[in-house]
C-alpha cells in the first residue's frame, strides 16, 4: 500500500503548524503534567505525537481521511496517537497540521463549529 508520497525537487513536503494546534498541544502538556502529575509522561507523549507528525513529511497521506468516520465532505485526515487525533490537511506541496484533539471528545463541533453532524 503506497501513502503517496509528495516532493518538491526531491525535497520533503513542508509542515505548517496552526496556533490552534500548537495551544492544543501546550495545554496535553500542561494537563499530563499537572493534573496527572506525570511530567516525564507529558514529554513522552509529546515526542511521540511529535514523531508521527514527523512522518507526514515523507508520507502525508498515511492518516485516515476524516470523511470516512462521519458524514461530511472535508479534506481533514487524522493520526492517532494515543488517546489524541491530530488533524491535518495536505495542500498541494504543503501540510497543515490544524488541531490535536482528545479522541473522546467531540472533535467533530471542534472542527465543524455549528455542523448538524455532531456524533462521532
Amino acid at each position: 500500500m503506497s501513502y503517496g508520497r509528495i516532493s518538491r525537487n526531491d525535497t520533503v513536503a513542508k509542515i505548517v503548524f496552526s496556533d490552534d494546534f500548537k495551544l492544543d498541544l501546550e495545554k496535553i502538556c500542561a494537563y499530563i503534567s499537572a493534573e496527572l502529575k506525570s511530567p516525564l509522561a507529558a514529554l513522552n507523549t509529546v515526542r511521540k505525537i511529535r514523531k508521527s507528525i514527523s512522518n507526514l513529511e515523507n508520507f502525508p497521506f498515511m492518516g485516515a481521511s476524516l470523511s470516512f468516520l462521519v458524514d461530511i465532505d472535508t479534506d481533514y485526515r487524522y493520526l492517532v496517537n494515543g488517546s489524541y487525533m491530530t488533524f491535518y490537511r495536505v495542500l498541494a506541496d504543503d501540510i497543515y497540521v490544524d488541531r490535536i484533539l482528545y479522541g473522546k471528545q467531540n472533535y467533530i463541533s471542534v472542527l465543524f463549529p455549528g455542523s448538524s453532524d455532531c456524533e462521532t
